[in-house]
């Protein structure tokens, strides 16, 4: 979901949270069990993207965009005061060696790339990653977006451009 307004943290479980200032914007990043938010601001402008298992109890206000995770998908906002958004979500469904192969990677990489993190087990065993990586830039902030799901072996993938224009 992207929304051309902040959030409030309380409206999610926050695990992880880290907050940037760089050349002109700020931004801050939330990473909940299975999805993370992302809050970019310039001046008095924000867009947030919330990615999320569940997004029933999030307000409608401010609600630009809803786009399901599900297959391929893409979605680019049109500037507004002063803020551009694109965004690309891909999803594969893994079988099981493919899928501990890939948590292993994505263990990794975010010990190498000084990402943020969560990892769990649900009660019946199954191991959930969710990962994010965020790149700063003169202009624009990019985040990339992995979320493991173990019990279905499915693979969220999620990149997004926030910038000034």
């Amino acid at each position: 979901m992207v929304y051309e307004r902040a959030l409030h943290p309380e409206l999610f479980d926050v695990q992880i949270r880290r907050s940037f200032r760089h050349n002109d914007y700020e931004a801050e990043v939330w990473l909940t069990p299975g999805g993370h938010v992302v809050r970019f601001q310039h001046g008095g402008t924000s867009v947030t993207e919330a990615v999320l298992e569940e997004g029933n109890h999030l307000p409608e206000n401010g609600l630009i965009h809803a786009l399901p995770c599900l297959g391929e998908k893409d979605y680019e906002m049109e500037p507004n005061d002063g803020l551009g958004y694109v965004t690309t979500v891909q999803t594969e469904l893994l079988i099981e060696n493919l899928y501990a192969a890939t948590l292993r990677e994505m263990r990794t990489f975010a010990e190498e790339s000084n990402a943020l993190a969560h990892e769990w087990v649900d009660e019946d065993g199954a191991c959930y990653l969710s990962l994010v990586d965020v790149q700063k830039y003169l202009r624009e902030l990019h985040i990339q977006s992995y979320h493991l799901a173990g019990a279905s072996g499915l693979v969220l993938r999620t990149q997004s451009i926030f910038e000034t224009v």
